[in-house]
C-alpha cells in the first residue's frame, strides 16, 4: 500500500496532545478523520513523537498508508481542506518506501522552547510562549546549558511518567540565546524523554534568574533524583521543530 511522510503543523492549545486517547481530541486522531475520506475508510497516521497536551509543532513528522496511490500535492490539498476547523496543517506529503517509518527511521529531533521574558504579559502569543517577566541572563543560561550536552543518566529531568526503557540519553546539542524580548532553548538529540527539554528548561530559568549557579544545575543532573529538578516549564512555549531522517 502506498505510503506518504507528512509535515505537520499544529498548535497543541485544545488537545489533549499528539496520541489519540480516549480524554478528549488529540492531534493524531484529527489527522486521521482529516484522510479518512482519501482512503474511503479508516487509517492509522503514526508520528515521530508523542507531543504532550499544549506542546505545539513546526515539523511534526508522520506518516500514512493510503489506497489508491494519489499525488503527494492532492493527499496534502484534502487533509487540509478537511482541517479546516482545526488548528492542524499538513505543509507537505511525500510518497516514501514501504519501509519508512516517522518514529523508528527517525535519526534526530529538534526542539524549540520559547520564553517571552518583559514585564507586560503576552497577548498575541498567548498561550506559545512562557511569560518570565523577571530579567533573566541568557548568557549565564547557556553555559550552564553546556553541561547537560553528551550521554548522561537523565533520571533528574525525566517524568515520572516516561516508558523509556533507560533514563540514558545522549544530548547533541542545547543552546540558549537572547532574541529581543525572547529567550529561546533549541535542544536536539536523537531522541528524548517525556518532559526531558521542559524539565531542562525549568532549571535552566533558575540560572538564568540567579536563583542557581551553573555548578547547581551540574549537581541536579549528577543526582539522577526527580526531586533535584527545578520546576518543570509549562507547555506553552515547547515545539517539535524538525526531525531528521
Amino acid at each position: 500500500m502506498p505510503r506518504y511522510k507528512l509535515i505537520v503543523e499544529y498548535d497543541g492549545r485544545g488537545y489533549v496532545g499528539w496520541q489519540r486517547q480516549d480524554n478528549g481530541p488529540s492531534v493524531q486522531a484529527a489527522l486521521e478523520a482529516a484522510l479518512a475520506p482519501i482512503a474511503g475508510g479508516r487509517v492509522t497516521v503514526l508520528g515521530a513523537g508523542r507531543t504532550d497536551a499544549g506542546v505545539h509543532a513546526l515539523g511534526q513528522v508522520a506518516h500514512v498508508d493510503l489506497e489508491p496511490e494519489r499525488r503527494p500535492e492532492e493527499v496534502r490539498d484534502s487533509a487540509n481542506h478537511h482541517l479546516a476547523e482545526e488548528a492542524v496543517a499538513v505543509l507537505a506529503a511525500e510518497r516514501v518506501a514501504d519501509d519508512f517509518h516517522a518514529r523508528f527511521s527517525a535519526a534526530g529531533r529538534h526542539y524549540r522552547y520559547r520564553i517571552l521574558n518583559r514585564r507586560p504579559k503576552p497577548s498575541l502569543e498567548r498561550g506559545r510562549v512562557w511569560h518570565v517577566p523577571q530579567p533573566l541572563d541568557a548568557e549565564a543560561m547557556q553555559r550552564a546549558a553546556r553541561l547537560l550536552l553528551g550521554r548522561h543518566d537523565f533520571t533528574t529531568f525525566r517524568s515520572s511518567q516516561c516508558q523509556a526503557a533507560s533514563p540514558e540519553k545522549t544530548l547533541d546539542a542545547l543552546a540558549v540565546a537572547r532574541r529581543g524580548d525572547e529567550v529561546v532553548v533549541e535542544a536536539a538529540a536523537r531522541s528524548f524523554l517525556h518532559n526531558q527539554v521542559r524539565s531542562m528548561v525549568g532549571s535552566l530559568k533558575l540560572v538564568g534568574e540567579g536563583k542557581w549557579a551553573a555548578d547547581d544545575l551540574g549537581r541536579a543532573l549528577a543526582a539522577a533524583d526527580r526531586a533535584a529538578c527545578g520546576p518543570v516549564a509549562p507547555p506553552d512555549g515547547l515545539y517539535l521543530a524538525s526531525v531528521d531522517y
